[in-house]
């Protein structure tokens, strides 16, 4: 089976996409509050995150580790519509990156984007520890590839 990682293209187009996202987002008037100034290192984070979750090199958990994921998004607060807004923004750059558009990919960046941002919302509205989402590591998102011979 081939990775999600492989099927879009590696770092370069993850790269591409996480660029696209993050410019996105900063212009966004709902979701700057929650990104309110470039990092000149966010674009890298995001990329090696997704590539890893994708299937690809564990660079964000050697060189940043998920406790720092989830450090980032404590008592950002995030609302239902900014949830959905991401994944909105997430999914039109996507597009505009121009990874692969077969439907079992796309539903399983989606997915992964769903799951994702709930994550990331339970983790910004805890109070306590007690209150973070169980998740310590990447996860390892797989997805059911169409036959592309059979097309």
């Amino acid at each position: 089976m081939t990775s999600l990682y492989a099927h879009a293209g590696g770092d370069d187009a993850l790269h591409r996409l996480e660029e696209i996202f993050y410019v996105k987002v900063l212009e966004d008037p709902l979701l700057k509050q929650l990104f309110p100034e470039r990092r000149a290192t966010h674009v890298d984070h995001l990329t090696w995150f997704t590539a890893e979750s994708f299937g690809g090199p564990d660079r964000f958990t050697r060189e940043l580790g998920f406790d720092y994921l989830v450090q980032v998004h404590r008592h950002l607060n995030i609302t239902d519509e900014q949830r959905e807004r991401f994944v909105a923004l997430y999914m039109e750059s996507f597009d505009e990156a121009g990874l692969p558009a077969d439907e079992p990919f796309r539903e399983a960046v989606r997915e992964h984007l769903e799951f994702g941002s709930r994550v990331a919302q339970q983790n910004s509205l805890a109070t306590t520890d007690e209150e973070l989402h169980p998740l310590r590591a990447v996860p390892k998102w797989t997805w059911q590839e169409s036959d592309q011979s059979s097309s």
